[in-house]
């Protein structure tokens, strides 16, 4: 069965320019196939679910117990500490579902290149339980290739599941080709706390930048070495190329800072060679002849 698309206003076009795929409404809605349940309710408003998912930003979902893809426990804290990007799957979806999946193993490959491999994590959740196992889990990443040290796909306990996509924001609903559900990542920082929701658009620039800026707001409070502090200096003159889909340094701030304190080094020690000097005369012209 195929995914349902959006209206043609709103579709998105593929980046390789050959395919065209309605992935993104105003929301980020879609529709994944594969579902056999015959249930029929209304479809997602896409107003009121943009507004929900908005509503969460700020906050902290609770500490869920997830299972990892051997099936043993892992709770959301466990990744506190570093950005984390999460995003909710349904590995029954043929197309919808994977591809905005691929898209995001792009992003991360260009910003793991640039930020460094272990400046944040990713999750990926499967929310069709009990059918988004552990096992249909680690067949869903290996069939995407993802081999990223930093990237858990999760399955929740059933009974969980609606408190968990209510505490992200996340809208879903089952229709009988599959699910409506939004098509978003969200994107929590070090302390566990949702900052960013983003729609539909998984590139390296709209997910890089609220990273980046993530990532640059650690550069005090998290740098506890030289290294730390290269990999923080790096990451924050880095800036998103479009010609290429990667991160490139752009070290003009940096040098405009550098310039600017030279600038008023040089100037202190004009003013003090200045007053030293007028000192001096000042002394000579009162020393008795």
């Amino acid at each position: 069965m195929a995914d349902r698309t959006c209206p043609a206003a709103v579709r998105r076009r593929c980046r390789s320019g050959l395919l065209v795929r309605a992935i993104a409404l105003l929301a980020g809605l879609a529709a994944c196939a594969g579902w056999s349940a015959a249930a029929d309710g209304p479809s997602i408003d896409i107003d009121e679910a943009l507004a929900f998912s908005r509503s969460r930003i700020g906050s902290t979902p609770p500490d869920f117990v997830l299972r990892d893809r051997d099936g043993l426990p892992l709770s959301l804290s466990r990744f506190r500490g570093k950005p984390l990007v999460v995003s909710f799957v349904f590995t029954g979806c043929f197309q919808v579902c994977p591809t905005s999946t691929r898209d995001l193993q792009n992003a991360v490959r260009a910003m793991r290149e640039r930020f460094g491999p272990d400046q944040f994590n990713i999750v990926s959740i499967g929310f069709n339980q009990p059918e988004d196992s552990p096992t249909a889990m680690r067949t869903f990443a290996a069939q995407l290739r993802i081999q990223d040290a930093n990237w858990e796909f999760l399955s929740p306990r059933q009974e969980d599941v609606v408190a968990l996509t209510e505490a992200f924001g996340f809208r879903f609903r089952p229709s009988p080709s599959g699910f409506d559900h939004t098509v978003q990542v969200s994107l929590l920082d070090a302390q566990g706390a949702i900052r960013s929701q983003v729609y539909g658009d998984f590139s390296a620039d709209a997910l890089g930048e609220p990273i980046r800026r993530l990532l640059r707001g650690m550069l005090l409070t998290e740098t506890h070495s030289a290294a730390d502090f290269l990999d923080r200096v790096r990451i924050y003159c880095s800036v998103y190329d479009p010609t290429t889909g990667k991160y490139r340094a752009d070290y003009t701030l940096i040098l405009e800072i550098a310039g600017g304190v030279t600038f008023f080094v040089f100037m202190a020690w004009f003013g003090l060679a200045e007053w030293w000097s007028q000192r001096k005369a000042r002394r000579a012209r009162e020393r008795p002849a």
